[in-house]
Protein backbone atom coordinates (compact mmCIF):
# COMPACT_ATOMS: atom_id res chain seq x y z
CA UNK A 1 0.00 0.00 0.00
CA UNK A 2 1.07 3.37 -0.90
CA UNK A 3 0.67 6.71 -1.91
CA UNK A 4 0.01 8.27 -5.35
CA UNK A 5 3.11 8.51 -7.86
CA UNK A 6 2.71 12.41 -7.75
CA UNK A 7 2.39 12.90 -4.34
CA UNK A 8 5.24 10.28 -3.28
CA UNK A 9 7.08 12.34 -5.70
CA UNK A 10 6.46 15.59 -3.84
CA UNK A 11 6.57 14.36 -0.40
CA UNK A 12 10.46 13.21 -1.34
CA UNK A 13 11.59 16.53 -2.55
CA UNK A 14 10.19 18.23 0.73
CA UNK A 15 12.63 17.93 4.05
CA UNK A 16 11.65 15.03 7.01
CA UNK A 17 9.43 17.60 9.31
CA UNK A 18 7.56 19.38 6.37
CA UNK A 19 6.73 15.59 5.12
CA UNK A 20 6.01 14.06 8.27
CA UNK A 21 3.68 17.65 9.13
CA UNK A 22 1.58 17.25 5.65
CA UNK A 23 1.65 13.02 5.71
CA UNK A 24 -0.34 14.15 9.07
CA UNK A 25 -2.69 16.25 7.76
CA UNK A 26 -3.39 13.91 4.75
CA UNK A 27 -4.00 11.46 7.16
CA UNK A 28 -6.21 13.97 9.52
CA UNK A 29 -8.25 14.19 5.96
CA UNK A 30 -8.47 11.10 4.76
CA UNK A 31 -9.93 10.23 8.41
CA UNK A 32 -12.43 12.69 8.55
CA UNK A 33 -13.80 11.10 5.17
CA UNK A 34 -13.96 8.08 6.70
CA UNK A 35 -15.96 9.32 9.57
CA UNK A 36 -18.33 10.91 7.56
CA UNK A 37 -18.68 8.29 4.93
CA UNK A 38 -19.42 6.12 8.30
CA UNK A 39 -21.77 8.08 9.98
CA UNK A 40 -23.69 8.56 6.97
CA UNK A 41 -23.69 5.17 5.92
CA UNK A 42 -24.89 4.06 9.81
CA UNK A 43 -27.01 6.85 10.40
CA UNK A 44 -28.75 7.06 6.85
CA UNK A 45 -28.83 3.96 5.05
CA UNK A 46 -28.78 2.03 8.03
CA UNK A 47 -25.96 0.10 8.02
CA UNK A 48 -25.09 -1.92 11.05
CA UNK A 49 -22.09 -0.77 12.93
CA UNK A 50 -20.34 -4.17 13.50
CA UNK A 51 -21.30 -4.89 9.26
CA UNK A 52 -19.33 -1.19 8.40
CA UNK A 53 -16.42 -2.56 10.78
CA UNK A 54 -15.89 -5.21 9.34
CA UNK A 55 -16.03 -4.13 5.52
CA UNK A 56 -14.20 -1.42 6.12
CA UNK A 57 -11.30 -2.97 7.98
CA UNK A 58 -11.37 -6.27 5.59
CA UNK A 59 -10.97 -3.90 2.10
CA UNK A 60 -8.49 -1.79 4.07
CA UNK A 61 -6.33 -5.68 4.52
CA UNK A 62 -7.38 -6.50 0.91
CA UNK A 63 -5.16 -2.95 -0.16
CA UNK A 64 -2.47 -3.91 1.74
CA UNK A 65 -2.18 -7.61 1.19
CA UNK A 66 1.08 -7.34 -0.96
CA UNK A 67 2.75 -6.06 2.21
CA UNK A 68 1.19 -8.68 4.67
CA UNK A 69 2.08 -11.80 2.00
CA UNK A 70 5.65 -10.04 1.72
CA UNK A 71 6.12 -9.57 5.68
CA UNK A 72 3.80 -12.52 6.88
CA UNK A 73 5.63 -15.66 7.22
CA UNK A 74 8.62 -13.87 8.69
CA UNK A 75 6.93 -11.81 11.07
CA UNK A 76 4.63 -14.77 12.20
CA UNK A 77 7.52 -15.97 14.71
CA UNK A 78 6.55 -14.71 18.08
CA UNK A 79 6.52 -16.16 21.92
CA UNK A 80 4.20 -13.41 22.87
CA UNK A 81 1.06 -14.98 21.10
CA UNK A 82 -1.00 -14.46 23.81
CA UNK A 83 -0.23 -11.13 24.16
CA UNK A 84 -1.20 -10.09 20.30
CA UNK A 85 -4.11 -12.02 20.64
CA UNK A 86 -4.94 -9.74 23.80
CA UNK A 87 -3.80 -6.91 22.05
CA UNK A 88 -6.25 -7.60 19.01
CA UNK A 89 -8.97 -8.15 20.89
CA UNK A 90 -8.80 -4.69 22.86
CA UNK A 91 -8.34 -3.29 19.06
CA UNK A 92 -11.53 -4.78 18.02
CA UNK A 93 -13.15 -3.74 20.64
CA UNK A 94 -12.55 -0.03 20.24
CA UNK A 95 -12.65 -0.50 16.59
CA UNK A 96 -16.71 -1.84 17.35
CA UNK A 97 -17.35 0.77 19.72
CA UNK A 98 -15.85 3.90 17.76
CA UNK A 99 -18.47 2.73 14.49
CA UNK A 100 -21.63 2.10 17.07
CA UNK A 101 -20.76 5.60 18.50
CA UNK A 102 -20.94 7.03 15.00
CA UNK A 103 -24.05 5.80 14.20
CA UNK A 104 -25.99 7.44 17.30
CA UNK A 105 -23.46 10.92 18.24
CA UNK A 106 -22.87 13.65 16.45
CA UNK A 107 -19.29 13.71 14.94
CA UNK A 108 -17.55 16.98 16.94
CA UNK A 109 -19.14 15.00 20.32
CA UNK A 110 -17.35 11.93 19.14
CA UNK A 111 -13.53 13.01 18.11
CA UNK A 112 -13.68 15.27 21.29
CA UNK A 113 -14.23 12.26 23.33
CA UNK A 114 -11.65 10.30 21.51
CA UNK A 115 -9.03 12.92 22.11
CA UNK A 116 -9.03 11.31 25.69
CA UNK A 117 -7.32 8.34 24.68
CA UNK A 118 -3.32 9.78 25.73
CA UNK A 119 -4.94 10.36 28.92
CA UNK A 120 -5.74 6.81 29.63
CA UNK A 121 -2.33 5.95 28.67
CA UNK A 122 -0.85 8.02 31.07
CA UNK A 123 -3.08 6.36 33.59
CA UNK A 124 -2.60 2.96 32.02
CA UNK A 125 1.28 3.07 32.20
CA UNK A 126 0.76 3.90 35.83
CA UNK A 127 -1.04 1.37 36.60
CA UNK A 128 0.26 -1.87 34.11
CA UNK A 129 3.55 -0.80 32.91
CA UNK A 130 5.28 1.07 36.67
CA UNK A 131 6.09 4.05 35.07
CA UNK A 132 5.82 7.06 37.55
CA UNK A 133 3.07 8.87 38.65
CA UNK A 134 4.10 12.65 38.79
CA UNK A 135 2.27 15.37 39.54
CA UNK A 136 2.29 16.92 36.35
CA UNK A 137 1.22 13.75 34.55
CA UNK A 138 -1.94 13.60 37.47
CA UNK A 139 -3.12 17.17 36.99
CA UNK A 140 -3.07 16.94 32.86
CA UNK A 141 -5.20 13.48 33.31
CA UNK A 142 -7.50 15.10 35.69
CA UNK A 143 -7.95 18.50 33.41
CA UNK A 144 -8.32 16.53 30.22
CA UNK A 145 -11.10 14.20 31.96
CA UNK A 146 -12.62 17.43 33.11
CA UNK A 147 -12.79 18.41 30.00
CA UNK A 148 -14.28 15.02 28.69
CA UNK A 149 -16.93 15.72 31.18
CA UNK A 150 -18.13 19.16 30.11
CA UNK A 151 -18.50 17.40 26.31
CA UNK A 152 -20.72 14.89 27.93
CA UNK A 153 -22.64 17.05 29.90
CA UNK A 154 -24.44 13.67 31.72
CA UNK A 155 -26.37 16.39 33.53
CA UNK A 156 -27.82 17.48 30.42
CA UNK A 157 -31.12 16.16 28.95
CA UNK A 158 -29.68 15.32 25.94
CA UNK A 159 -27.10 13.08 27.43
CA UNK A 160 -27.38 9.62 26.44
CA UNK A 161 -25.43 6.22 26.92
CA UNK A 162 -24.17 6.08 23.24
CA UNK A 163 -21.85 8.91 24.06
CA UNK A 164 -19.78 6.54 26.15
CA UNK A 165 -19.25 4.34 23.05
CA UNK A 166 -16.33 6.78 21.86
CA UNK A 167 -14.85 6.99 25.47
CA UNK A 168 -14.74 3.23 25.49
CA UNK A 169 -13.12 3.82 21.97
CA UNK A 170 -10.39 5.78 24.01
CA UNK A 171 -10.01 3.67 26.37
CA UNK A 172 -9.81 0.14 24.69
CA UNK A 173 -7.51 1.45 22.03
CA UNK A 174 -5.42 3.15 25.23
CA UNK A 175 -4.97 -0.46 25.79
CA UNK A 176 -3.95 -1.07 22.17
CA UNK A 177 -1.35 1.01 22.79
CA UNK A 178 -0.31 0.58 26.12
CA UNK A 179 0.19 -3.24 24.50
CA UNK A 180 2.32 -2.25 22.04
CA UNK A 181 4.16 -0.07 24.41
CA UNK A 182 5.21 -3.63 26.35
CA UNK A 183 5.38 -6.03 23.13
CA UNK A 184 8.31 -3.58 21.49
CA UNK A 185 10.12 -5.32 23.80
CA UNK A 186 10.33 -8.17 22.40
CA UNK A 187 8.27 -8.00 19.30
CA UNK A 188 9.25 -6.36 15.53
CA UNK A 189 6.85 -3.36 14.32
CA UNK A 190 6.22 -6.05 11.47
CA UNK A 191 5.19 -8.74 13.67
CA UNK A 192 3.00 -6.60 15.32
CA UNK A 193 1.38 -4.73 12.40
CA UNK A 194 0.87 -7.98 10.20
CA UNK A 195 -0.86 -9.86 13.66
CA UNK A 196 -3.42 -6.89 13.58
CA UNK A 197 -4.24 -6.58 9.95
CA UNK A 198 -4.77 -10.61 9.57
CA UNK A 199 -6.79 -11.21 13.18
CA UNK A 200 -8.78 -8.20 13.03
CA UNK A 201 -10.95 -8.86 10.22
CA UNK A 202 -12.32 -13.20 11.12
CA UNK A 203 -13.23 -11.33 14.53
CA UNK A 204 -15.51 -8.44 12.93
CA UNK A 205 -16.61 -10.78 11.04
CA UNK A 206 -17.72 -12.69 14.18
CA UNK A 207 -19.28 -9.78 15.40
CA UNK A 208 -20.94 -9.17 12.00
CA UNK A 209 -22.78 -12.04 11.22
CA UNK A 210 -25.72 -11.32 13.51
CA UNK A 211 -26.72 -8.17 11.37
CA UNK A 212 -25.62 -10.05 8.34
CA UNK A 213 -22.21 -9.17 6.46
CA UNK A 214 -23.87 -8.78 2.84
CA UNK A 215 -22.08 -5.38 1.92
CA UNK A 216 -25.11 -4.43 -0.58
CA UNK A 217 -25.43 -2.54 -3.75
CA UNK A 218 -25.70 0.88 -4.79
CA UNK A 219 -24.03 3.97 -2.65
CA UNK A 220 -23.92 1.49 0.30
CA UNK A 221 -21.11 -0.59 -1.20
CA UNK A 222 -19.34 2.20 -2.97
CA UNK A 223 -18.69 3.87 0.93
CA UNK A 224 -17.90 0.38 2.50
CA UNK A 225 -15.22 0.54 -0.45
CA UNK A 226 -14.07 3.96 -0.29
CA UNK A 227 -13.50 3.42 3.38
CA UNK A 228 -11.82 0.29 3.21
CA UNK A 229 -9.29 1.93 0.77
CA UNK A 230 -9.22 5.32 2.54
CA UNK A 231 -8.18 3.15 5.53
CA UNK A 232 -5.22 1.54 4.51
CA UNK A 233 -4.02 4.90 3.04
CA UNK A 234 -4.50 7.09 6.46
CA UNK A 235 -2.68 3.98 7.94
CA UNK A 236 0.29 3.82 5.77
CA UNK A 237 0.15 7.64 5.97
CA UNK A 238 1.05 7.85 9.91
CA UNK A 239 3.29 5.11 9.66
CA UNK A 240 5.54 6.95 6.80
CA UNK A 241 5.01 10.51 9.18
CA UNK A 242 6.17 8.86 12.07
CA UNK A 243 8.80 6.98 10.66
CA UNK A 244 10.50 10.42 9.02
CA UNK A 245 10.00 12.93 11.83
CA UNK A 246 9.70 13.23 15.16
CA UNK A 247 6.54 11.99 17.06
CA UNK A 248 6.09 15.38 19.97
CA UNK A 249 6.88 17.56 16.84
CA UNK A 250 4.47 15.44 14.59
CA UNK A 251 1.08 15.61 17.85
CA UNK A 252 -0.32 19.25 17.14
CA UNK A 253 -0.77 18.53 13.37
CA UNK A 254 -2.68 15.00 14.43
CA UNK A 255 -5.07 17.58 16.34
CA UNK A 256 -5.99 19.12 12.92
CA UNK A 257 -8.28 15.97 13.30
CA UNK A 258 -10.47 18.04 15.66
CA UNK A 259 -11.40 20.75 13.41
CA UNK A 260 -11.53 18.50 10.32
CA UNK A 261 -14.20 16.19 11.67
CA UNK A 262 -16.29 19.11 12.94
CA UNK A 263 -16.03 21.54 9.66
CA UNK A 264 -17.15 17.70 7.44
CA UNK A 265 -20.02 17.08 9.97
CA UNK A 266 -21.47 20.72 9.79
CA UNK A 267 -21.44 20.91 5.88
CA UNK A 268 -22.43 17.11 5.57
CA UNK A 269 -24.82 17.10 8.97
CA UNK A 270 -25.46 20.68 10.23
CA UNK A 271 -23.93 19.26 13.16
CA UNK A 272 -23.04 22.29 14.99
CA UNK A 273 -21.26 22.00 18.02
CA UNK A 274 -22.53 23.77 21.41
CA UNK A 275 -20.21 26.42 23.44
CA UNK A 276 -19.48 23.45 25.77
CA UNK A 277 -17.59 21.63 23.15
CA UNK A 278 -15.16 23.83 22.49
CA UNK A 279 -14.46 24.88 25.76
CA UNK A 280 -14.19 21.07 26.93
CA UNK A 281 -11.92 20.63 24.02
CA UNK A 282 -9.38 23.24 24.79
CA UNK A 283 -9.13 21.37 27.99
CA UNK A 284 -8.19 18.19 26.19
CA UNK A 285 -5.92 19.59 23.70
CA UNK A 286 -4.13 22.38 26.86
CA UNK A 287 -3.79 19.02 29.19
CA UNK A 288 -2.50 17.21 26.11
CA UNK A 289 0.08 19.86 25.22
CA UNK A 290 1.24 19.80 28.44
CA UNK A 291 1.70 16.10 29.13
CA UNK A 292 3.25 16.02 25.83
CA UNK A 293 5.80 18.64 26.75
CA UNK A 294 6.66 16.86 30.48
CA UNK A 295 7.17 13.63 28.84
CA UNK A 296 9.20 15.14 26.01
CA UNK A 297 11.92 16.60 29.07
CA UNK A 298 11.69 13.51 30.60
CA UNK A 299 13.23 11.93 27.75
CA UNK A 300 15.73 14.44 27.27
CA UNK A 301 18.95 13.08 28.28
CA UNK A 302 20.51 14.91 31.77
Amino acid sequence: MTLPTRLTGLIATMGPARSGALLMVIAGTLFALINLMTQYATMMLAVPSARMAFWQYFIALLFSLPWVIREGLRAMKTNSLMLHLIRVAAAVIGVQLWVAGLAHVPIWQAIALIMLSPFFVTLGANLFLDEAATLERWLAVTTGFAGGMIILAPWSESFSLYVLYPVGAAAFWALTSLLTKRMTRTESPESLTVYLLLLLTPVNFGLALEGGVAPGGGVTALILIAAGLLTALAQYAIAKAYAIADAAYLQPFDHLKLPLNVGFGVLAFGFVPPGSMWIGSLMILGASFYLLRQESRTAQPA
